[in-house]
């Protein structure tokens, strides 16, 4: 895909966090791109480094963090841009849901003022338009009597209105590009089918593009259209929603997959993934995956396999994509 054809493209991104027990590598060679209304998914176990990309493509991280790579947005590098230039991207024409909003969200300021702030900052909206404003868009997000909860803080909502307070405070600015971190973590499955619905409404309403990061494959399920897997710090496979459930081509997939209970008339036991993610502190040599995997031959040894095309929008970085079998077969 041309830059032209992409609203956020990234390149190269690289991510190493020092440590006291040496240099941790987060994000290692990460690329992808990101199509105008789209809401592309971004899966895997904890650990595998979705977080530490989605901020660093705002340039949330500090020194000692270091990032490289490219993440283009409207022609110009994110990254190395000059704080003051950022600024006027970040949270104006990119914004972000944070994972957990009570800790996100300033617990001595109200939900009105927070919302504001951004109006503020980024609009330029002040007084009375400001509130208006703040009240359409917490009414915008289902929070009821809007009006008059401009005025509470944040211990006075629940998790779920909370959740909705960030998707407000993130929305204030009319954004390009969201990126939501695990938006639905720690909600009871009404009030996250509620959340995926109201992104995905405000996706058609606002034109949005959304980067949708989960470890629930039923999420991604329900409100992705493409999806990136994550492992180690990498991508390891890329595919449209229903190639990837159909027929995965990367064996970290397919055990995420086979991990997921089996809602048929046919229950089987699950099937979890043995091991542990890799110490990217001290990444093995070859495919990260192989001491996990069912598949894996000397082939997986040598060079860490790159992210290859194949047809159509997919691509992967398993030597033995050919091979897998379907999520509903038996291993041999």
């Amino acid at each position: 895909m041309s830059a032209a054809e992409s609203v956020l493209r990234v390149r190269d991104l690289d991510v190493r966090i020092p440590t006291p027990r040496g240099e941790l590598h987060a994000v290692r060679g990460v690329n992808f791109d990101l199509r105008p209304g789209e809401v592309l998914g971004l899966v895997g176990e904890s650990g595998s480094g979705k977080s530490v990309t989605l901020r660093a493509l705002l340039g949330l991280h500090r020194k000692p963090v270091r990032v490289t790579g490219e993440v283009t947005y409207g022609g110009h590098n994110l990254v190395g841009m000059p704080e003051r230039k950022l600024r006027d991207v970040r949270g104006a024409q990119i914004s972000m849901i944070f994972q957990e909003p009570m800790t996100a969200l300033n617990p001595v300021l109200t939900i009105g003022e927070q919302i504001r702030e951004n109006l503020r900052e980024h609009r330029g909206v002040t007084g009375r338009a400001a509130l208006a404003r703040a009240t359409e868009l917490l009414d915008l997000v289902g929070i009821p009597s809007a009006a008059t909860r401009l005025a509470d803080y944040p211990h006075q909502f629940s998790g779920g209105m909370r959740q909705r307070a960030m998707i407000a405070i993130a929305l204030a600015s009319e954004p390009r590009v969201l990126l939501a971190d695990e938006p639905t973590t720690a909600l009871d499955v009404t009030i996250q089918d509620q959340i995926l619905r109201l992104l995905l409404r405000l996706r058609e309403q606002l034109g949005m593009s959304v980067v949708l990061v989960t470890h629930d494959l039923g999420v991604v399920a329900q409100t992705c259209d493409r999806v990136a897997v994550m492992y180690a710090g990498r991508l390891v496979e890329t595919a449209g929603v229903t190639d990837l459930f159909r027929q995965p081509r990367h064996a970290y997939t397919l055990g995420l997959l086979r991990s997921l209970p089996d809602a048929g008339a046919h229950r089987r036991p699950l099937r979890p993934i043995t091991g542990s993610p890799p110490d990217l502190r001290d990444a093995p040599r070859g495919c990260a995956f192989f001491p996990r995997c069912a598949f894996g031959t000397d082939a997986c040894l040598g060079a860490e396999p790159p992210l290859v095309p194949l047809s159509g929008e997919r691509a992967t970085a398993c030597v033995h994509h050919a091979q897998l079998p379907a999520v509903g077969e038996v291993l041999v």
